[in-house]
Protein backbone atom coordinates (compact mmCIF):
# COMPACT_ATOMS: atom_id res chain seq x y z
CA UNK A 1 0.00 0.00 0.00
CA UNK A 2 1.29 3.53 -0.81
CA UNK A 3 1.15 5.84 2.01
CA UNK A 4 0.43 9.42 1.67
CA UNK A 5 3.81 10.40 2.25
CA UNK A 6 4.57 9.18 -0.36
CA UNK A 7 1.74 10.19 -3.03
CA UNK A 8 2.07 13.58 -1.24
CA UNK A 9 5.76 13.96 -2.01
CA UNK A 10 5.36 12.12 -5.51
CA UNK A 11 2.50 14.69 -6.55
CA UNK A 12 5.12 17.77 -5.20
CA UNK A 13 7.75 16.30 -7.72
CA UNK A 14 5.72 15.58 -10.65
CA UNK A 15 4.17 19.30 -10.56
CA UNK A 16 6.93 20.56 -9.79
CA UNK A 17 5.12 22.76 -7.14
CA UNK A 18 4.85 22.62 -3.14
CA UNK A 19 1.75 25.06 -3.48
CA UNK A 20 -1.83 23.83 -1.62
CA UNK A 21 -4.99 24.94 -2.64
CA UNK A 22 -7.08 25.64 0.14
CA UNK A 23 -11.03 26.14 -0.88
CA UNK A 24 -12.69 27.68 2.14
CA UNK A 25 -15.24 29.41 0.58
CA UNK A 26 -17.40 32.47 2.21
CA UNK A 27 -20.11 34.02 0.53
CA UNK A 28 -18.04 37.31 -0.06
CA UNK A 29 -16.13 35.09 -2.12
CA UNK A 30 -18.35 34.18 -4.68
CA UNK A 31 -19.03 35.66 -7.79
CA UNK A 32 -22.50 36.95 -8.28
CA UNK A 33 -23.59 35.29 -11.35
CA UNK A 34 -22.92 31.75 -9.62
CA UNK A 35 -25.45 32.96 -7.06
CA UNK A 36 -27.49 34.15 -9.80
CA UNK A 37 -27.02 30.45 -11.56
CA UNK A 38 -28.04 28.51 -8.70
CA UNK A 39 -31.09 31.05 -7.59
CA UNK A 40 -32.48 30.25 -11.22
CA UNK A 41 -32.23 26.62 -10.47
CA UNK A 42 -34.71 26.67 -7.81
CA UNK A 43 -32.43 27.30 -4.85
CA UNK A 44 -32.56 28.63 -2.08
CA UNK A 45 -31.11 30.29 1.05
CA UNK A 46 -28.53 27.60 2.42
CA UNK A 47 -29.35 25.40 -0.35
CA UNK A 48 -28.27 28.40 -2.79
CA UNK A 49 -24.72 29.31 -1.33
CA UNK A 50 -23.86 25.85 -0.99
CA UNK A 51 -24.35 25.23 -4.65
CA UNK A 52 -22.59 28.20 -5.60
CA UNK A 53 -19.99 27.37 -3.51
CA UNK A 54 -20.01 24.02 -5.19
CA UNK A 55 -19.74 25.18 -8.68
CA UNK A 56 -16.96 27.68 -7.44
CA UNK A 57 -15.12 24.60 -6.47
CA UNK A 58 -15.56 22.41 -9.29
CA UNK A 59 -14.31 25.19 -11.78
CA UNK A 60 -11.32 26.20 -9.85
CA UNK A 61 -10.57 22.35 -9.37
CA UNK A 62 -10.91 22.02 -13.26
CA UNK A 63 -8.39 24.90 -13.92
CA UNK A 64 -5.53 23.90 -11.65
CA UNK A 65 -5.90 20.29 -11.82
CA UNK A 66 -2.57 20.09 -14.35
CA UNK A 67 -0.83 23.08 -11.97
CA UNK A 68 -1.51 22.05 -7.72
CA UNK A 69 -1.98 18.27 -6.76
CA UNK A 70 -3.41 18.95 -3.54
CA UNK A 71 -6.27 20.60 -2.01
CA UNK A 72 -7.57 21.70 1.49
CA UNK A 73 -11.07 22.11 2.54
CA UNK A 74 -11.70 24.44 5.87
CA UNK A 75 -14.69 22.35 7.04
CA UNK A 76 -16.02 25.16 8.98
CA UNK A 77 -16.00 27.28 6.04
CA UNK A 78 -19.06 24.64 4.95
CA UNK A 79 -20.83 23.10 8.05
CA UNK A 80 -21.97 27.08 9.06
CA UNK A 81 -24.55 26.34 6.00
CA UNK A 82 -25.92 22.75 8.03
CA UNK A 83 -26.64 19.75 5.88
CA UNK A 84 -26.53 21.91 2.22
CA UNK A 85 -22.96 23.00 3.60
CA UNK A 86 -21.80 19.31 4.31
CA UNK A 87 -23.32 17.82 1.50
CA UNK A 88 -21.22 20.40 -0.71
CA UNK A 89 -18.18 19.12 1.51
CA UNK A 90 -18.45 15.75 0.45
CA UNK A 91 -19.17 16.14 -3.43
CA UNK A 92 -16.17 18.69 -3.03
CA UNK A 93 -13.69 16.21 -1.97
CA UNK A 94 -15.06 13.32 -4.51
CA UNK A 95 -14.87 15.49 -6.97
CA UNK A 96 -11.14 16.91 -6.32
CA UNK A 97 -10.15 12.71 -5.80
CA UNK A 98 -11.64 12.29 -9.08
CA UNK A 99 -9.34 14.68 -10.72
CA UNK A 100 -6.37 13.30 -8.99
CA UNK A 101 -6.00 15.73 -6.06
CA UNK A 102 -5.08 14.48 -2.83
CA UNK A 103 -7.73 15.90 -0.49
CA UNK A 104 -6.97 17.44 3.17
CA UNK A 105 -9.78 18.57 5.25
CA UNK A 106 -8.74 21.08 7.20
CA UNK A 107 -10.70 20.36 10.56
CA UNK A 108 -8.70 20.76 13.71
CA UNK A 109 -10.22 17.81 15.42
CA UNK A 110 -9.50 17.22 18.93
CA UNK A 111 -11.47 14.51 21.34
CA UNK A 112 -10.32 11.33 22.99
CA UNK A 113 -12.07 7.76 23.48
CA UNK A 114 -14.77 6.71 21.34
CA UNK A 115 -15.27 10.47 19.88
CA UNK A 116 -12.07 10.95 18.76
CA UNK A 117 -12.82 7.39 17.14
CA UNK A 118 -15.72 8.42 15.51
CA UNK A 119 -14.23 11.52 13.96
CA UNK A 120 -11.37 9.26 12.92
CA UNK A 121 -14.13 7.23 10.89
CA UNK A 122 -16.27 10.78 9.81
CA UNK A 123 -13.13 12.57 8.21
CA UNK A 124 -11.07 9.44 6.99
CA UNK A 125 -12.58 5.96 7.57
CA UNK A 126 -15.98 4.74 7.37
CA UNK A 127 -18.32 3.98 9.81
CA UNK A 128 -20.35 0.58 10.32
CA UNK A 129 -24.23 0.55 9.19
CA UNK A 130 -26.60 -2.46 9.90
CA UNK A 131 -25.48 -5.70 8.55
CA UNK A 132 -27.41 -7.36 5.43
CA UNK A 133 -27.74 -10.34 6.01
CA UNK A 134 -23.98 -11.59 5.97
CA UNK A 135 -21.82 -8.45 4.43
CA UNK A 136 -21.20 -6.03 6.74
CA UNK A 137 -22.16 -2.78 5.37
CA UNK A 138 -20.01 0.66 6.35
CA UNK A 139 -20.60 4.44 5.24
CA UNK A 140 -17.45 6.77 4.41
CA UNK A 141 -18.78 10.25 5.30
CA UNK A 142 -15.61 12.20 3.58
CA UNK A 143 -13.15 10.05 3.21
CA UNK A 144 -10.54 12.82 2.82
CA UNK A 145 -6.85 11.50 2.46
CA UNK A 146 -5.66 13.44 5.28
CA UNK A 147 -7.05 15.69 8.03
CA UNK A 148 -5.80 18.32 10.39
CA UNK A 149 -5.71 17.67 14.13
CA UNK A 150 -5.25 19.63 17.40
CA UNK A 151 -3.53 17.23 19.73
CA UNK A 152 -3.73 19.29 23.31
CA UNK A 153 -5.32 16.06 24.74
CA UNK A 154 -2.07 13.53 23.85
CA UNK A 155 -2.13 10.46 22.18
CA UNK A 156 -5.51 9.57 23.47
CA UNK A 157 -6.84 12.24 20.85
CA UNK A 158 -4.43 11.09 17.83
CA UNK A 159 -4.65 7.01 18.36
CA UNK A 160 -7.52 6.73 16.45
CA UNK A 161 -6.14 8.66 13.52
CA UNK A 162 -2.79 7.13 13.70
CA UNK A 163 -4.75 3.58 12.97
CA UNK A 164 -6.33 5.26 10.01
CA UNK A 165 -3.09 6.13 8.56
CA UNK A 166 -1.41 2.47 8.90
CA UNK A 167 -4.71 0.53 7.57
CA UNK A 168 -5.98 3.04 4.73
CA UNK A 169 -2.61 4.92 3.50
CA UNK A 170 -3.81 8.20 5.03
CA UNK A 171 -1.95 11.32 6.50
CA UNK A 172 -2.82 13.82 9.57
CA UNK A 173 -0.80 17.19 9.91
CA UNK A 174 -0.81 17.98 13.70
CA UNK A 175 -1.09 21.63 14.81
CA UNK A 176 2.39 22.54 16.69
CA UNK A 177 3.30 26.24 15.52
CA UNK A 178 0.08 28.02 14.13
CA UNK A 179 0.32 30.89 12.03
CA UNK A 180 -2.02 33.27 13.65
CA UNK A 181 -0.50 36.92 16.02
CA UNK A 182 -1.49 35.13 19.43
CA UNK A 183 0.03 31.98 18.98
CA UNK A 184 2.73 32.66 21.26
CA UNK A 185 0.49 33.09 24.32
CA UNK A 186 0.58 29.74 24.65
CA UNK A 187 2.73 28.10 22.51
CA UNK A 188 5.90 30.86 23.38
CA UNK A 189 5.34 29.33 27.56
CA UNK A 190 8.11 27.97 29.21
CA UNK A 191 8.17 24.16 30.80
CA UNK A 192 10.38 22.99 33.24
CA UNK A 193 12.42 21.19 31.34
CA UNK A 194 13.74 24.29 29.60
CA UNK A 195 11.01 23.67 26.63
CA UNK A 196 9.11 25.93 25.05
CA UNK A 197 5.00 24.87 24.56
CA UNK A 198 5.75 24.08 20.85
CA UNK A 199 9.08 22.53 20.93
CA UNK A 200 7.04 19.67 23.18
CA UNK A 201 4.29 19.02 20.71
CA UNK A 202 6.96 19.23 17.79
CA UNK A 203 8.70 16.20 19.82
CA UNK A 204 5.64 14.55 20.32
CA UNK A 205 4.81 14.34 16.82
CA UNK A 206 7.90 13.42 15.27
CA UNK A 207 7.35 10.34 18.54
CA UNK A 208 4.04 9.54 16.93
CA UNK A 209 5.12 9.27 13.52
CA UNK A 210 8.39 7.93 14.03
CA UNK A 211 7.01 3.73 13.73
CA UNK A 212 4.48 4.90 10.72
CA UNK A 213 6.23 4.74 7.27
CA UNK A 214 8.91 3.06 9.10
CA UNK A 215 12.41 3.67 6.43
CA UNK A 216 11.25 6.17 4.63
CA UNK A 217 12.54 9.72 4.21
CA UNK A 218 8.87 11.64 5.25
CA UNK A 219 6.17 10.11 7.53
CA UNK A 220 2.39 10.32 6.88
CA UNK A 221 2.34 12.02 10.74
CA UNK A 222 2.90 15.42 9.39
CA UNK A 223 3.20 18.95 11.44
CA UNK A 224 1.20 22.46 10.81
CA UNK A 225 3.92 25.34 10.32
CA UNK A 226 3.29 28.84 10.08
CA UNK A 227 5.11 30.61 7.47
CA UNK A 228 4.82 33.76 9.89
CA UNK A 229 7.61 32.16 12.44
CA UNK A 230 10.40 31.20 9.94
CA UNK A 231 13.31 30.96 12.33
CA UNK A 232 11.33 28.28 14.77
CA UNK A 233 10.36 26.85 11.58
CA UNK A 234 13.71 26.37 10.42
CA UNK A 235 14.36 24.88 14.06
CA UNK A 236 11.76 22.80 14.34
CA UNK A 237 12.66 20.82 11.29
CA UNK A 238 15.57 19.90 13.50
CA UNK A 239 13.20 18.04 15.79
CA UNK A 240 10.92 16.70 13.35
CA UNK A 241 12.99 15.98 10.33
CA UNK A 242 10.17 13.07 9.12
CA UNK A 243 7.40 15.76 8.90
CA UNK A 244 5.98 16.94 6.34
CA UNK A 245 4.74 20.52 6.81
CA UNK A 246 1.91 22.30 5.91
CA UNK A 247 2.52 25.76 6.12
CA UNK A 248 0.14 28.38 6.35
CA UNK A 249 0.70 32.03 6.34
CA UNK A 250 1.57 32.96 2.84
CA UNK A 251 -0.31 35.42 0.97
CA UNK A 252 -2.89 36.87 2.52
CA UNK A 253 -1.18 36.25 5.98
CA UNK A 254 1.44 38.10 5.04
CA UNK A 255 4.58 35.26 4.92
CA UNK A 256 7.04 35.79 2.27
CA UNK A 257 7.82 32.78 -0.17
CA UNK A 258 11.42 32.65 1.52
CA UNK A 259 9.31 32.16 4.91
CA UNK A 260 7.32 29.66 4.18
CA UNK A 261 9.76 27.87 2.74
CA UNK A 262 12.22 27.89 5.25
CA UNK A 263 11.71 24.85 6.87
CA UNK A 264 12.08 22.32 4.25
CA UNK A 265 14.74 19.83 4.25
CA UNK A 266 16.75 20.13 1.13
CA UNK A 267 14.03 21.55 -0.52
CA UNK A 268 11.41 18.91 -0.18
CA UNK A 269 8.69 18.24 3.03
CA UNK A 270 6.00 20.80 2.84
CA UNK A 271 3.26 22.23 1.21
CA UNK A 272 2.43 25.64 1.08
CA UNK A 273 -1.03 26.89 1.71
CA UNK A 274 -2.70 29.81 -0.17
CA UNK A 275 -6.68 30.28 0.44
CA UNK A 276 -7.57 33.67 -0.04
CA UNK A 277 -4.79 34.66 -2.13
CA UNK A 278 -6.35 32.28 -4.61
CA UNK A 279 -9.69 32.48 -4.22
CA UNK A 280 -10.22 35.98 -4.36
CA UNK A 281 -7.42 36.56 -7.25
CA UNK A 282 -10.81 38.07 -9.46
CA UNK A 283 -11.60 40.47 -7.04
CA UNK A 284 -7.91 42.03 -6.98
CA UNK A 285 -8.33 41.61 -10.91
CA UNK A 286 -11.39 44.22 -10.13
CA UNK A 287 -13.62 42.10 -12.48
CA UNK A 288 -17.39 40.83 -12.02
CA UNK A 289 -16.40 37.68 -11.30
CA UNK A 290 -16.86 35.95 -15.05
CA UNK A 291 -13.37 34.47 -15.36
CA UNK A 292 -12.80 33.83 -11.63
CA UNK A 293 -11.31 30.29 -12.28
CA UNK A 294 -8.66 31.60 -14.79
CA UNK A 295 -8.29 34.47 -12.43
CA UNK A 296 -7.23 31.89 -9.70
CA UNK A 297 -4.97 30.10 -12.38
CA UNK A 298 -2.67 33.30 -12.64
CA UNK A 299 -2.51 34.00 -9.29
CA UNK A 300 -1.60 30.29 -8.91
CA UNK A 301 1.01 30.66 -11.50
CA UNK A 302 2.91 33.46 -9.99
CA UNK A 303 2.71 31.38 -6.43
CA UNK A 304 4.66 28.65 -8.11
CA UNK A 305 6.64 30.68 -9.51
CA UNK A 306 7.48 32.58 -6.50
CA UNK A 307 8.03 29.15 -4.57
CA UNK A 308 10.27 27.91 -7.22
CA UNK A 309 12.45 31.26 -7.00
CA UNK A 310 12.88 31.05 -3.59
CA UNK A 311 13.88 27.48 -3.59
Amino acid sequence: MTTFAEKLTRKVEVLQNPSLLGLDPNLSYIPGHLLDQAGQAGKQGADQVAAAFLAFNKAILQELQDLIGVVKFQSACYEQYGPAGLNCLRESIGYAKSLGYLTILDAKRNDIGSTASAYARASLAASPLPEDQSSSQTYAALDADAVTLNAYLGIDGIKPFLDACQALGKGIFILVRTSNPSAGDLQDLDLADGRKVYEAMADLVAQWGEDLDAGQKFSSVGAVVGATWPDQARHLRARMPRQIFLIPGYGAQGASAHDALAGLSEGRGGIVNASRSLMLAWQKEGTQGQDFAQATRRAALKMREDLLSAL
